[in-house]
């Protein structure tokens, strides 16, 4: 028999690529990594093996280096009584969470999640729903919040979520999430400045789960 018959067949997962997701063989995953910067991607034994871990995302299955950030940045500018929000995903669309801190202190306001099979985009938006209808709640109509994504901040503004991801019954209780976002945005009005967070200046926004 001969050797590569002999071989068992694999499943490769390309959560960071091209094109993500499952493919049956090495030459179709390495056409969607390579020369893609910050490829993601593992061979599993079995496809229903590779789908689960697609799903997870690869944050579940492949561990990152940190990169190093800076130690010092000039702050100047900041409004520290506000709320800061951030989403992390792991993989896209992987497993999804989101949350809001107080700027200076950093203590944890809310926390939702982790959600199927969605995205940083979807979590950045609720995210921010989220602070606008907590600062309503408490009668903070002038408190601002800080997001470092302008796609969320759009998607808020514009009261319209463009995302291509498809609703299914993974993501069913995240999609219900958004639905009651946006019926919340058309309902209500809100006076908080939404800011965007100069990562570049600032660093890393204050809510931010530390995975990169």
């Amino acid at each position: 028999m001969r050797l590569d018959m002999a071989r068992k067949k694999k499943y490769y997962v390309v959560w960071n690529g091209v094109h993500p997701g499952v493919y049956e063989s090495w030459n179709e995953c390495k056409q969607q990594i390579a020369g893609y910067p910050g490829a993601k991607y593992k061979a599993f034994q079995s496809l229903a093996e590779a789908e689960e871990a697609f799903t997870e995302g690869f944050g579940e299955h492949i561990s990152v280096k940190k990169s190093v950030r800076p130690t010092s940045y000039n702050q100047e500018g900041i409004i520290w009584q506000s709320i800061s929000v951030d989403a992390a995903c792991s993989g896209n669309p992987g497993i999804m969470e989101y949350r809001g801190v107080d700027t200076k202190l950093k203590t944890e306001l809310f926390r939702k999640g982790p959600f199927r099979r969605g995205t940083n985009n979807i979590g950045e938006f609720l995210a921010l729903v989220h602070a606008l209808a907590l600062l309503q709640k408490e009668n903070k109509l002038a408190m601002p919040i800080y997001s470092d994504s302008r796609t969320a901040m759009a998607w808020v503004r514009n009261k319209n979520v463009k995302t291509t991801l498809k609703r299914d019954r993974i993501n069913s209780a995240m999609f219900e999430l958004v639905d009651r976002a946006l019926l919340w945005l058309k309902s209500n009005s809100y006076r908080n400045p939404i800011i965007k967070w100069d990562t570049k200046s600032w660093g890393e926004i204050p809510a931010d789960f530390g995975r990169k």
